[in-house]
């Protein structure tokens, strides 16, 4: 996980926290094991934490919002609380809900100085004598030192033990927003990596294929109209805009598409083996994954090297994991130039390598990167593992 140390910190206090108390609540026994009512209240306090944190992690959004304000107002204990913006109420939950039309406008100092604020009477108060809303403490929501809205804690009266909790309870909440943003900015961040990967790979094969479809067109019109039909299935996957995930069948049903077009162009020079364990085919694997090593072993494989040129393409299956393996017996790559390109310094020669490996590690973790064995004149061999089951990883 990425971030400021503080919000890594918090957030694994707060994590081991719920992982002893969460259970213990699922199952009745706090009141038996935990029977002081100070035990008591620490425990429904975490409880309503872990039920704010969800909906939070989603971003400041007006949904999420609706859910986690009845939470926090749990956490705080005051007759109303109020989640906005920076421009508008995002939820409000408890009495006196006519209030809220004002909450911008009572947060104005707070998100103009980014610091907690007590409204008194003369701002909140209204001449409903029944009404318990008098005075609001509204704190600040921060990410990456943005005021992006504001907790305010609604009631009678206030104290300075309100002041600090509803304060403690907007850091909180800022922290859910934060690890939304960092989990945001990798999702974009892999986006950002598949265009690029997409448009890395595509003017390069592209060119090559129009070229070898277009030596047909006379000599053999059938071939030429079947590779064209084949040419637009293999873009229509390699462009598609839906999914960061894709099944190994479906991944190696178009690498298929991507070798009969360029057998079209490399003719019996181009020699293929496929080996792949029918176990691991619904395997779920990151969207454009394998092609690129594909790709890249029929390019040290073959150009460059006179005579015929083998791919080797090898899924195993290895009980909890997938072992995936694209081989070739071509030229080989210097290794210092392997390790440059995964340690994110772009070689021309790899197209893709360190994409690829940077999006596993991204999914899995960095157990699950690329594993390159070559040599210059003794070919290629990259292999990953992929788990079966990983939470999150689904098409």
């Amino acid at each position: 996980m990425s971030g400021s140390p503080a919000v890594v910190a918090v957030t694994l206090v707060v994590i081991a926290l719920l992982a002893v108390v969460l259970p213990l609540l699922r199952s009745g026994r706090t009141r038996r094991l935990f029977g002081t009512p100070a035990d008591r209240a620490t425990y429904a306090t975490l409880h309503a934490a872990s039920q704010a944190a969800p909906p939070l992690r989603a971003g400041l959004t007006a949904a999420g919002a609706a859910k986690a304000v009845r939470h926090l107002r749990a956490l705080l204990g005051t007759p109303a609380v109020a989640l906005t913006d920076t421009g508008q109420l995002l939820a409000w939950d408890g009495s006196g809900d006519h209030h809220g039309t004002a909450t911008v406008r009572h947060g104005a100092d707070v998100l103009a100085d980014g610091r907690t604020h007590v409204v008194g009477p003369g701002s909140v108060g209204c001449p409903d004598p029944d009404c318990p809303i008098r005075v609001a403490v509204i704190a600040p929501l921060t990410v990456e030192d943005r005021v992006v809205g504001t907790v305010a804690a609604y009631g009678r009266t206030t104290s300075v033990g309100l002041v600090r909790a509803t304060t403690e309870v907007a850091r909180w909440v800022s922290t859910q927003l934060e690890l939304a943003e960092l989990e945001s900015s990798r999702t974009r961040l892999a986006e950002a990596e598949v265009r690029a990967l997409r448009a890395q790979i595509s003017p390069h094969f592209v060119y090559n294929s129009l070229t070898a479809i277009a030596s047909f067109v006379r000599t053999d019109p059938e071939r030429a109209r079947d590779l064209l039909l084949e040419f637009a299935d293999f873009t229509r996957y390699s462009f598609r805009r839906h999914g960061d995930f894709t099944t190994l069948a479906e991944e190696l049903r178009s690498i298929d598409r991507y070798l009969l077009l360029e057998r079209a162009r490399f003719g019996d020079r181009l020699q293929v083996t496929v080996q792949v364990a029918p176990e691991v085919l619904p395997v779920t694997v990151p969207f454009l994954c394998i092609q690129p090593l594909v790709e890249n072993a029929v390019r040290h494989g073959l150009e460059g090297k006179p005579g015929q040129g083998r791919v080797t393409i090898v899924a195993r299956d290895l009980g909890q994991e997938a072992l995936i393996s694209v081989e070739d017996d071509g030229a080989g790559i210097d290794p210092d130039a392997v390790r440059r390109t995964l340690a994110g310094q772009p070689d021309g020669d790899s197209i893709g390598l360190g994409n690829v490996d940077e999006r596993l590690r991204q999914v899995y973790g960095d157990d699950y990167g690329l594993t390159v064995e070559t040599a210059p004149g003794a070919g290629t061999k990259v292999s990953m593992r992929v788990p079966k089951y990983r939470a999150g990883v689904h098409t």
